[in-house]
């Protein structure tokens, strides 16, 4: 499994010359109230199964959770499911907080 750091992220989602990848939000709704990251699709974990017609294939995501766990369990679904273009986030929106937005609350 694929993974991207905070920082990296950041880096590629300024890059005009990049297209940006789907940032998949993972985590339950009252956390996604709490902090996300700008341009986030919320979707959480459970939901997945029911909604994965829902993205593309083709595309790139990076999943994204609290601190990374969830988010690669996501991920290795959707590889079993055919994506071939997911990421993980390591250490979530905590890291992104720690490492880029340390205006982003925590919890």
């Amino acid at each position: 499994m694929r993974q991207i750091s905070p920082t990296q992220l950041a880096q590629r989602l300024q890059d005009p010359q990049q297209p940006a990848p789907l940032l998949l939000d993972v985590r339950e709704p009252w956390e996604f109230q709490i902090c996300h990251i700008d341009g986030s699709l919320p979707m959480p974990m459970a939901s997945v199964p029911a909604r994965v017609a829902e993205l593309d294939r083709d595309g790139e995501i990076v999943v994204v959770c609290h601190h990374g766990g969830r988010s690669a369990q996501v991920c290795m679904f959707l590889e079993h499911q055919g994506f071939t273009r997911v990421i993980n986030l390591a250490g979530g929106v905590a890291g992104w907080a720690a490492q880029v937005d340390p205006r982003m609350p925590q919890y």
